[in-house]
């Protein structure tokens, strides 16, 4: 390589070619420490790079920071143009650069942009700890914090500690990401999945609302459970099935029916571009629970039900798999007078019950829990029936004891000792005369 040194002893001052060198010379800008500059590689060695920077001898890529860009360094060839940041120069006058450096400062005029138009990005996960994940945005590292995470947060609440581990299953995925803070002299970079989901879906939500049409049938996954229904993601849209519309039975609570992460198929009920609403059904898909009543029941048979209501006025129960209900009307529920269903039967509790009339055109079913108990059931009720049935009967019994005391002086011991068990002290004296 021929510096100006040799260049300035081969020409004397006044020779034309020393002006030439000091009109070359003016042309050059001193590389400044932390400055970028792009060069182009005019020699590869195994352990070293030299990179024409524009100014009177190359610079050198060396030691560590051919380490740090090893992958980057394989790709090279003569000629390429390369980022370098300027780093120092050393005794002999040698430039040494940084190509590591260089892109890790363009990755962060990058991520600033980024934090500027809250662009959403995508980068991979390579490592983890109990707070969060980190990621790389080219050279630098960013960090999602767990509150920020949407992906493998299931996962991590069933862990059964709150090591770092918890964020295992996340390793090597692929997230989508927002920065939300940047602090470029502490080397801090903030990034939020929840909030570039919280948008990704919108825009989803926007596409499937353009192609939706009433009628048809989607596959989806219940991802939320509520009071009211059900919340099916549709592939990046969020649809309600009502309550109402999970099954042709009766539904006290969406859990009856479906689980969060379950793969189901409904039709598209109605669409709300306005209010940007799906409305969905799962029972709408299923046979008709009616149109095979009169195939599969007739009045007179015996079937197993389990109650699922009870009201003043009787039980409703639902037969079978069928998901169809019918009444066990008060009166049907027993032989003896009752005041309340729940004196007989309990919700959850299944019973064998004879059917006693059907009305498909009205969806009526009635049922009788009475007929349906075996000959000796029966007569055990009838007896019950004919017994005391409450306190003042039970007391009526004990006085005609009292009296036939009285009556006949003769009375056995076990008389005498029913009569001081409930008679009054007058009573007493007179059974004793």
């Amino acid at each position: 390589m021929i510096t100006r040194e040799m260049f300035a002893e081969a020409y004397p001052a006044d020779h034309p070619m020393a002006a030439l060198l000091d009109e070359i010379d003016g042309s050059l800008q001193e590389p400044q420490t932390g400055e970028i500059r792009t060069g182009i590689l005019v020699d590869k060695r195994p352990n070293e790079l030299l990179i024409d920077i524009g100014f009177k001898s190359e610079g050198v890529v060396a030691g560590r920071e051919l380490e740090r860009v090893h992958e980057y360094f394989q790709t090279l060839n003569l000629g390429d143009e390369v980022p370098v940041y300027i780093m120092r120069e050393d005794k002999e006058g040698t430039v040494q650069l940084s190509i590591s450096r260089a892109m890790a400062e363009k990755d962060w005029d990058t991520a600033e942009e980024l934090m500027k138009s809250q662009a959403m990005f995508e980068a991979m996960v390579e490592s983890f700890n109990r707070g969060g994940v980190i990621v790389k945005l080219g050279q630098v590292r960013g960090f999602v914090p767990a509150s920020q995470l949407v992906s493998g947060v299931q996962q991590a609440a069933n862990a059964e500690d709150n090591s770092e581990e918890r964020w295992a299953a996340l390793f090597g995925e692929e997230l989508k990401l927002k920065v939300i803070d940047i602090d470029r002299k502490r080397n801090r970079l903030i990034l939020s999945e929840r909030l570039a989901m919280r948008e990704w879906r919108r825009k989803q939500k926007e596409q499937l609302l353009e192609s939706l049409r009433e009628g048809d049938v989607y596959d989806g996954v219940i991802s939320s459970i509520a009071d009211f229904g059900a919340f099916v993601d549709l592939g990046g849209a969020d649809g309600l099935i009502h309550l109402s519309e999970l099954a042709w039975n009766r539904v006290n609570h969406p859990s009856e029916v479906v689980k969060v992460g379950e793969k189901v198929k409904v039709q598209i009920l109605s669409i709300d571009t306005e209010r940007r609403r799906i409305g969905l059904s799962m029972r709408r898909l299923a046979p008709q629970p009616w149109e095979i009543v009169n195939n599969s029941y007739e009045v007179g048979q015996v079937v197993r039900g389990r109650v699922t209501k009870l009201v003043n006025f009787g039980a409703f129960a639902r037969i079978g798999d069928s998901g169809v209900e019918g009444l066990i009307h008060i009166s049907e529920l027993a032989e003896r007078r009752i005041n309340h269903p729940k004196e007989v039967v309990n919700e959850g509790e299944e019973y064998d019950l004879r059917i006693i009339r059907i009305d498909t055109d009205k969806r009526r079913l009635g049922l009788s829990l009475k007929q349906a108990l075996p000959p000796e059931a029966a007569e055990s009720e009838l007896d019950w029936q004919i017994a005391p049935s409450d306190e003042n009967e039970a007391a009526d019994s004990d006085n005609a004891v009292v009296a036939d005391a009285v009556a006949d002086p003769v009375v056995e011991i076990v008389a005498v000792e029913t009569v001081a068990e409930v008679a009054a002290p007058e009573e007493l004296a007179v059974a004793e005369a």
